[in-house]
């Protein structure tokens, strides 16, 4: 009898066991958007990175000043605390990570002028370093990062209008290679590594917004037309995540803010419209955490001074 009794709890346990780790682990809700605590400043063109479990979302503009903060944002607690600012302020600059290091590329620092300077934190030390300067000043540029060396792509000079230029920086050795161009120059596009290239879409051109779709061989050091952008965009909280880029809001034309979200597939080379974000706003920081999209606040209009300021953080799971 001892011995039946035990074969017949040991599956009881087994159901019980399996249970209890489903209801710990419950399923993963798909395209949708849920909020996370507010910023402690409400920014916009600021920008932010990932290391370790922690995302920094460093300088940016207020209603009134260019400013910089580093606030620092803990994704599973849903908590903010601040780190030490960035030794000038600035904003619509581009950041990429690399080694547990945040690197922060040009930007301006006062709004107005474009600045070619590079700032690296280290969260160990809590410190800022100046590294080797861009050779291009300019602002309204994005990066991806593959195999530990960065690609700046793009942006903004006063002297230069929209920019097809692309360098790439060599943490390890602190130096800069120019690399093969756009083939459209633009600013503000979204950008992330896809797979095994890195794509370039939407952003601002010469007149216009455009749709325009670029994908970046490392290796053959060249750039290919991709499928279209539906929604030509710019100053969207972009991130790459399973083989997809996402864009969510940003701005058209005339300025004003966007609630559209789409993903660029690198695999069919193809675009799916995704569920639209609960606030339109553009010019927002952006992150992927864990295959999350995190977009820190944004505004009303993609212009400094210009329309109002949020500090919402709009968490999209794909």
């Amino acid at each position: 009898m001892k011995i039946a009794f035990r074969l017949l709890l040991a599956p009881l346990l087994f159901i019980g066991t399996a249970s209890l780790v489903k209801a710990q682990n419950p399923a993963v809700t798909h395209n949708i958007w849920t909020s996370g605590t507010p910023m402690p400043l409400a920014l916009k063109f600021t920008m932010a990175g990932v290391i370790g479990s922690k995302i920094y979302v460093v300088g940016g503009v207020t209603d009134t000043a260019v400013v910089a903060n580093n606030q620092i944002y803990n994704p599973v607690a849903n908590t903010w605390s601040t780190g030490t600012a960035i030794p000038t302020t600035t904003m619509d600059g581009t950041v990429a990570v690399v080694k547990n290091v945040l690197y922060i590329f040009g930007g301006e620092n006062d709004g107005i002028t474009q600045t070619n300077a590079v700032w690296a934190y280290n969260p160990k030390t809590n410190t800022w370093t100046a590294k080797a300067a861009m050779p291009t000043a300019r602002t309204s540029a994005a990066a991806a990062v593959d195999k530990n060396i960065i690609y700046v792509i793009g942006g903004y000079s006063n002297s230069g209008g929209r920019l097809n230029t692309v360098e790439s920086y060599n943490p390890a050795t602190n130096t800069w290679t120019e690399e093969s161009p756009l083939l459209v120059g633009k600013s503000e596009p979204s950008v992330g590594l896809v797979g095994t290239t890195i794509v370039a879409a939407g952003g601002y051109s010469t007149s216009e917004d455009t749709g325009d779709n670029e994908g970046y061989n490392v290796a053959s050091n060249s750039w290919t037309s991709l499928a279209t952008e539906p929604t030509g965009t710019n100053a969207s909280c972009t991130g790459s995540a399973k083989g997809s880029l996402y864009l969510a809001g940003g701005s058209n034309n005339s300025g004003n803010a966007l609630d559209n979200a789409q993903s660029f597939k690198g695999s069919k080379n193809k675009w799916t419209t995704q569920a639209s974000l609960p606030q339109a706003v553009a010019a927002p920081g952006s992150a992927v955490y864990k295959s999350v999209l995190y977009c820190f606040g944004g505004g009303s209009f993609s212009s400094q001074f210009v329309g109002s300021v949020y500090d919402n953080v709009q968490i999209y799971q794909p």
